[in-house]
């Protein structure tokens, strides 16, 4: 089996998990290099766990890696993925919502060779939807609800004088598409442009968010309307030591690795 190296942006919550699996070794992959903004805290980690991963620029993916994965703040995904797809490599995307304002990355990809993945992420069915996309769907929504403190901060908010604090009942913080929601909150709804891209696209998939101080995790539901099928999907995710991303997240990445070489393939 030939073995696919791979590069990891961003050692936080996520790519620690990804790190330590790749390191402990899964068939066909191997930890090549990573990238982050903290050289001496991610090598005092790195040195800690006993892992050996030579830390360098996403500049330099190329030369060591076959496949990024971003996992890392919205505001490097140029820098992690432009360098790839120009080598006519492939990178998985998990912040979703920062390829929305950047159809040109996707452009590289289909003229260089190269392939962008998006994992399915903290949204369980999304196989259901790209299904639904090879007929015609009708209408999707989205109603995320969270709890008020890891949506604190989000440009949103902070744009429209929001406050999520104190709050004792449910608060709607936002009603808009998936474009704007993205957007607004790059760090929380990545799952949006992830459901938006399987289907519909950004502007015509709709989405609420809730803050809700009820609720311990991050909670979602999907209504999609097609010809093919009708059908609602919820899910409640567990966040993961960072409040705005659930532990499934890293999970569902480290699945779609298996898939790429593996002799059986279930799902889409």
């Amino acid at each position: 089996m030939p073995t696919t190296r791979v590069a990891i942006a961003g050692l936080g919550a996520i790519g620690r998990v990804l790190a330590r699996r790749l390191a402990d070794g899964m068939p066909g992959l191997a930890l090549a290099c990573a990238a982050v903004r903290d050289r001496a805290k991610a090598q005092a980690w790195l040195d800690g766990e006993r892992i050996t991963c030579p830390l360098v620029e996403p500049e330099a993916f190329p030369a060591h890696a076959d496949l990024a994965i971003e996992c890392a703040p919205a505001s490097a995904l140029e820098r992690i993925c432009r360098p790839m797809l120009e080598a006519g490599k492939r990178v998985m995307v998990l912040s979703a919502g920062a390829l929305l304002p950047r159809p040109d990355l996707i452009e590289l990809a289909k003229t260089r060779g190269g392939q962008i993945i998006v994992p399915t992420g903290a949204l369980v069915g999304l196989d259901a939807v790209t299904a639904a996309a090879e007929g015609r769907i009708h209408a999707v929504r989205m109603i995320t609800r969270k709890p008020p403190r890891s949506l604190a901060g989000a440009p949103y908010l902070e744009t429209n004088g929001i406050s999520v604090d104190g709050l004792n009942t449910a608060k709607r913080v936002f009603a808009g598409t998936a474009r704007e929601g993205a957007a607004g909150f790059p760090a929380n709804v990545n799952v949006a442009a992830a459901l938006s891209l399987a289907g519909i696209g950004p502007d015509r998939t709709l989405m609420e968010i809730w803050a809700d101080p009820a609720v311990d995790r991050n909670c979602h539901t999907i209504e999609v309307d097609s010809d093919s099928a009708r059908f609602t999907l919820s899910i409640e995710n567990v966040p993961s030591e960072n409040p705005r991303t659930g532990r499934i997240t890293a999970l569902s990445v480290l699945a779609a690795l298996r898939k790429l070489e593996a002799p059986l393939r279930v799902g889409t």
